[in-house]
C-alpha cells in the first residue's frame, strides 16, 4: 500500500528550524547580556575600590604634607635657636676679650715698644704705637704670628721715622707704628681664666709701655 503525505512538510520543517533558531538566539542573547552583566559588576567593582584606595591617599597625602610644614616650623624654630645660642656664646667671649688681649700684650711685647692705642674695628684690632728701631716692630709682628691665641695674621699698616724727646736737650729717633691683626676666638678660650686682673690703662698721649 503506497502512503501519500499531503499536508505541507517543507513550510512545517522550516518553522520549525526558525523556531529553533530563534530560541538559540534568545539563549545566546540571554547569556550574552549576563556575561556583560557580570564583566560590567566586576569592573565597577574594580573602580570603586581604586576610587577608595585613591581617596585614601589623597587622605594620607594632605596629613602628610601638614607633618611636614610642622617639621618646617620645628627646624625654623631650631636654627633660630641656635642664632640665639650663638649670639650670646659670642657675647660672653667678647666681654672676656679684651682682659685676653691685654694678658698677651703684656707678656708678648718685646723690649723697646710703648703702644699708644688700641682699637677694635668689627673682627680686628688696630695697634699703634711707637719702637726704638724697626727691628724691634718686626720682633713684635713675629711674636704675634706665632705665640698669641686671641690674634691672628698681623700685617704692618704704616712706619713712619720719627724723633722723640728724651730730655730738654737730648732727642731720639724712633719709628711710630701701626698694625692691624684678625681677632680669633680660641677653642681653649673657655679654660682660661676670666677673673684675671686686666694690665694698666693704655696710655693715650705719652709713650708708655704696657
Amino acid at each position: 500500500m503506497i502512503l501519500i503525505n499531503l499536508l505541507p512538510h517543507r513550510e512545517a520543517s522550516r518553522k520549525k528550524q526558525k523556531e529553533q533558531f530563534f530560541t538559540q538566539l534568545g539563549l545566546s542573547a540571554l547569556l550574552g547580556g549576563i556575561i556583560c552583566g557580570a564583566v560590567f559588576t566586576w569592573y565597577q567593582g574594580q573602580i570603586a575600590e581604586q576610587q577608595e584606595r585613591n581617596a585614601f591617599l589623597k587622605k594620607e597625602t594632605a596629613r602628610l604634607d601638614a607633618e611636614i610644614k610642622d617639621i618646617a616650623g620645628l627646624q625654623a624654630e631650631i636654627a633660630s635657636l641656635r642664632a640665639r645660642q650663638t649670639a650670646v656664646e659670642d657675647l660672653q667671649a667678647d666681654r672676656n676679650m679684651p682682659v685676653h688681649l691685654l694678658e698677651e700684650l703684656v707678656s708678648e711685647l718685646p723690649d723697646g715698644i710703648y703702644l699708644r692705642s688700641m682699637k677694635q674695628e668689627n673682627q680686628s684690632v688696630l695697634l699703634t704705637g711707637v719702637a726704638q728701631s724697626q727691628e724691634r716692630v718686626s720682633d713684635l709682628l713675629r711674636s704675634l704670628s706665632t705665640k698669641t691665641e686671641w690674634l691672628v695674621k698681623p700685617e704692618l699698616v704704616e712706619i713712619v721715622a720719627a724723633k722723640a724727646s728724651v730730655s730738654n736737650r737730648e732727642q731720639r729717633r724712633v719709628s711710630n707704628f701701626t698694625i692691624r691683626a684678625n681677632l680669633n676666638r680660641p677653642s681653649s678660650s673657655a679654660t682660661k681664666p676670666t677673673g684675671a686682673q686686666p694690665a694698666g690703662p693704655v696710655a693715650p698721649t705719652a709713650p708708655g709701655k704696657v
